[in-house]
């Protein structure tokens, strides 16, 4: 009988260890996710949350961003409802995330389509295509900015193109389409990214079983790839579009906000005015812009949670 029992004790002597032996090693995880985050939460605090708060307070006083200042309400909210400026601002910035975002989605969407079909050297024109994104968007807007005002005139005024003989950058009417290729030109490839991953997660079997039903390459484009990648179409789209409220560095690359203020950017807008002597005002701009951008990010988040079965 005693040496029955005795594997017996062994294993209860095991079985009372292991859960020391859990709890252990769950008091380390938690020591050490709590020592990575706390330096982190602390830094976001004093850079993010705190200047925000103080930031928004400041929007319902009269304050120039030094010295003393007064409350005013609602007013600055008031005023800037009616200001042209700023009016003009959000309608140059929504008009051209929108087109930008059109843009981006289509050109990057058939260029995955390409990239993922059976071609030579797809690999290393996948490597081309995501060079852009490595850039920083100042340098690539005062390389733009060289060409469209100097090149791209000399090649208009020898081919004979009167629109293109002058800068588009000093033209009222065309600049903001200078701004649209650039952009877009930087944001094909992050879009680009994903559909190529979109893509590449439908079944082969899918394409096969169509094909034997006599489907051509472009009814199965139509009928297969953009419904199965409908939902990264969304994602891209949803991502995008706030990034690209956001403009700043190739506006300012490339015309500054000109010619006049035809192309200022929301986010020029409220810059401009922490040096000007408008901080208060601007910074209820600021907090406007905020919320549009909260709403966005929640909409983006939903959108990613119902789609991450795609």
């Amino acid at each position: 009988m005693a040496t029955a029992t005795a594997p017996t004790t062994g294993a209860r002597s095991r079985a009372d260890a292991a859960p020391r032996n859990v709890r252990a090693g769950r008091s380390r995880v938690n020591g050490t996710f709590w020592l990575m985050l706390v330096p982190s939460l602390v830094l976001f605090t004093l850079a993010i949350t705190v200047p925000a708060i103080m930031g928004i307070t400041l929007s319902f006083t009269d304050s120039v961003g030094f010295g003393e200042f007064s409350w005013v309400g609602l007013t600055n909210y008031v005023a800037m409802f009616s200001d042209p400026a700023i009016l003009s601002a959000y309608t140059f910035t929504i008009g051209f995330a929108l087109v930008t975002v059109l843009v981006v989605n289509v050109v990057a969407f058939l260029l995955a389509v390409l990239l993922t079909s059976k071609i030579r050297g797809k690999v290393v024109l996948r490597a081309i295509f995501v060079l852009p994104m490595v850039i920083s968007g100042i340098i690539i807007a005062y390389v733009f900015s060289f060409l469209f005002a100097n090149s791209l005139p000399q090649l208009g005024a020898w081919i004979g193109i009167e629109p293109l003989a002058s800068s588009l950058l000093a033209n009222p009417d065309l600049a903001w389409l200078t701004i649209v290729f650039v952009t877009a030109w930087q944001g094909i490839p992050s879009a680009l990214l994903i559909y190529i991953a979109g893509i590449l997660s439908i079944p082969g079997e899918v394409y096969e079983a169509a094909a034997m039903d006599g489907a051509s390459p472009a009814r199965r484009l139509v009928s297969i790839t953009l419904p199965l990648v409908a939902g990264y179409v969304i994602i891209n789209l949803i991502i995008g579009f706030k990034n690209h409220l956001n403009a700043y560095d190739i506006i300012v690359g490339l015309t500054n906000g000109g010619p006049g203020t035809s192309t200022r950017s929301v986010a020029m807008t409220i810059f401009s005015g922490f040096t000007g002597g408008d901080y208060a005002y601007q910074m209820a701009n600021a907090t406007v812009f905020f919320l549009i951008a909260v709403v966005l990010a929640v909409l983006q988040l939903r959108t990613t949670r119902g789609k991450a079965a795609f």
